[in-house]
């Protein structure tokens, strides 16, 4: 880690063995990089193994408009521990 960090939630860190490593899927795309179109290509080759079978989802469920009620029933039962797969909210 860089010494020269400015102070936050990353202070803790700079006395241990941490590494940390960002990546964004939108690099390409929002840097305009000259190999930019192999996001689609990426994308593309996924949405086929999708449609054909061979990846799927880990959505389980989704709950509904974004709403406070939506949330806390989200937050139960992620907090319950006992759920399987990835709980999606839609829009608002």
């Amino acid at each position: 880690m860089i010494d020269e960090l400015p102070t936050g939630p990353f202070d803790s860190l700079k006395t241990k063995s941490v590494g940390l490593a960002l990546e964004s899927m939108f690099t390409r795309s929002v840097q305009g990089t000259p190999d930019m179109i192999r996001q689609n290509e990426i994308l593309t080759e996924v949405a086929a193994l999708v449609d054909a079978g061979r990846i799927r989802t880990t959505l389980t469920e989704v709950l509904g408009p974004m709403s406070a009620e939506t949330l806390r029933e989200g937050h139960r039962r992620l907090e319950s521990g006992s759920t399987i797969g990835k709980l999606a909210l839609t829009s608002f």
